[in-house]
């Protein structure tokens, strides 16, 4: 029977995100089949995608073994160098990049890279964040290395010295059941639809820009910010200088709440100068929201002909995009359908099919 060892990194970090999800699809898909089998490296997590896991010490009894972040990743730490000790499993994969495990490790490494961000934008980074370090010291160890796309396969090359047999493109998917929804008090009637962190590479200034000219001629469609956490002093001195603070909500939804956002807007605004792959271009589409996207990285080669670009450095271009969703129906339309038939390139089922496909090949 194969086993696959998946550690505590990400859930440890993640209540919700795309990686941690990420990670639960696989353990899902593993369940439903035969003659392989998965090991989850936690004791505790406050994790909402994996509240239904086996968790040994996720009681009210151990409550205070876990009382700071600091703990619950010290805790859930020694638990996998434990694991990784007893070496009950056949192949190690690791949910983020911190090389604690490898002075451990005696069976094949499998890792995920979602993307080269920090390799291709250094600017945007603390010099003295090990990551980039962390994730080369793993890539040049791994037996095999998943790239998310086509575009962060050919990022892992041109920033590094790994060859290219040692990569395999895996898509990331999305669950193609129909979507739960959840109300949201006091939901604008028209509204343009940001989600995420709202820091450097993701570009948010430049929508914020395009948003105070596009109020110029519709005054009342809202900016709603999705999760990314409070308006930060920062945040709120830009928007408070550009006359847009008071049209701007920001709000920390669930992924039932975050469904009925992409359900309701205009349209999503996807800024970045960079991704790995962007799942919520898929989560916009399932839900019928038109997208519009920086034409960067990998986002044509993801999303192709159903979402439309704009340069990423132009607050004009974004306002057009924009504008021209608001007043043409049929082109609104016409999005969403052709984002409902790429969805299906996406299914979940291929991701894990193919990710178990390449653990079975180095068994």
């Amino acid at each position: 029977m194969l086993k696959i060892f998946y550690d505590h990194q990400i859930f440890s970090e993640q209540t919700y995100g795309g990686i941690s999800r990420y990670f639960k699809y696989l353990m899902d898909g593993i369940k439903n089949t035969s003659d392989i089998e998965y090991k989850l490296g936690v004791l505790k997590s406050n994790n909402y995608y994996i509240r239904d896991e086996e968790q040994p010490l996720n009681k009210a009894l151990f409550k205070t073994l876990f009382k700071t972040q600091h703990e619950l990743v010290k805790r859930n730490n020694s638990y996998c160098k434990y694991l990784l000790k007893k070496n009950d499993f056949s192949i190690f994969h690791p949910t983020y990049f911190d090389p604690y495990f490898l002075k451990y490790l005696k069976n094949p490494l499998v890792i995920t890279v979602h993307d080269m961000t920090y390799e291709a934008l250094p600017q945007f980074f603390n010099s003295g964040d090990p990551l980039p370090y962390y994730k080369r010291l793993l890539m040049e160890k791994a037996d095999k290395i998943i790239a998310i796309s086509e575009n962060t396969k050919m990022d892992i090359i041109k920033y590094s010295k790994i060859k290219e047999d040692k990569i395999e493109v895996v898509y990331h998917g999305i669950d193609l059941t129909p979507s739960a929804y959840a109300s949201i008090k006091h939901l604008p009637e028209n509204y343009i639809l940001f989600v995420g962190s709202r820091w450097s590479y993701k570009n948010f200034h430049t929508v914020a820009l395009a948003y105070k000219s596009l109020l110029t001629k519709f005054p009342d469609i809202k900016l709603i910010l999705a999760g990314g956490g409070a308006l930060t002093y920062g945040d709120s001195e830009f928007l408070l200088r550009n006359d847009i603070l008071d049209k701007t909500i920001q709000i920390s939804v669930t992924d039932e709440q975050l469904n009925t956002l992409y359900k309701n807007a205009i349209c999503f605004i996807y800024p970045s100068l960079y991704e790995g792959f962007g799942l919520p271009i898929l989560e916009a589409f399932k839900n019928n929201c038109p997208v519009i996207l920086s034409n960067c990285s990998c986002f044509p080669e993801i999303a192709g002909d159903a979402a439309v670009y704009f340069d990423s450095q132009s607050p004009k271009s974004l306002e057009e995009k924009i504008e021209s969703l608001i007043e043409n129906l049929p082109l609104r339309k016409e999005m969403i359908a052709a984002g409902n038939k790429k969805t299906l390139e996406y299914p979940i089922e291929n991701c894990v099919r193919k990710t178990i496909d390449l653990y079975l090949s180095i068994s």
